[in-house]
């Protein structure tokens, strides 16, 4: 139970796919202007990463991974599918990702309207096909500990997003210098942000 608690709290903190990797700033950037619009984003990918962490870890483990056609027969042993992983770990992304959008057009049209493009972008987020590789990097060795790695680093995500947006919202009627307004002075915010969360580093759980 530790060794979840522990990876849990890691890929929320110290291994943020923000502010430790930069990935996903596309849509970071893009969706953090309102709370309730970053707030929907940053659940989207909660749901895809916790969902396309366990099955791609499925995936790899019993169809891609060396010897994991065995179960076929003797001939399947010597099998290597673990080239192919990147084209189905993204078939995997894109399939969740139609169900995401399917289902907020559904249950909230305004929220659908206000993400616009960046909600189908999901699925080309590069912090979401990060949450795989990373999964297949690390080597976890049970399917919890895929998905509670997947969760947690969709919650690292959304404290992300909904921290920068609700920073941007008070900073709109700052006195920003011309130059810096906007994308730039977001970029300075995230960087120190950034720095903010190293200090996670030194904890051990």
């Amino acid at each position: 139970m530790q060794d979840l608690v522990n990876i849990f709290i890691k890929s929320i903190f110290i291994d943020n796919m923000v502010f430790a990797y930069f990935l996903g700033m596309c849509s970071y950037l893009a969706v953090s202007k309102t709370v309730k619009t970053s707030m929907g984003m940053g659940m989207a990918v909660i749901f895809v990463l916790g969902i396309t962490v366990p099955v791609n870890y499925l995936i790899e483990k019993f169809l891609l991974t060396e010897g994991a056609l065995s179960w076929l027969g003797s001939g399947f042993d010597s099998v290597n599918l673990g080239f192919l992983s990147f084209i189905v770990f993204i078939a995997v992304i894109a399939s969740m990702v139609q169900l995401v959008e399917m289902f907020i057009e559904k249950i909230s049209p305004s929220l659908y309207s206000s993400l616009g493009i960046f909600l189908p972008l999901i699925a080309v987020n590069c912090a979401i096909l990060g949450g795989s590789l990373f999964m297949q990097d690390r080597e976890y060795q049970t399917l919890t500990e895929a998905t509670v790695f997947g969760l947690g680093s969709g919650v690292g995500w959304l404290l992300a997003i909904v921290a920068i947006a609700a920073i941007r919202e008070k900073i709109r009627y700052s006195n920003v210098p011309a130059p810096l307004r906007g994308l730039g002075i977001t970029f300075i915010i995230t960087g120190l942000m950034g720095i903010a969360f190293m200090t996670f580093m030194g904890i051990k759980i």
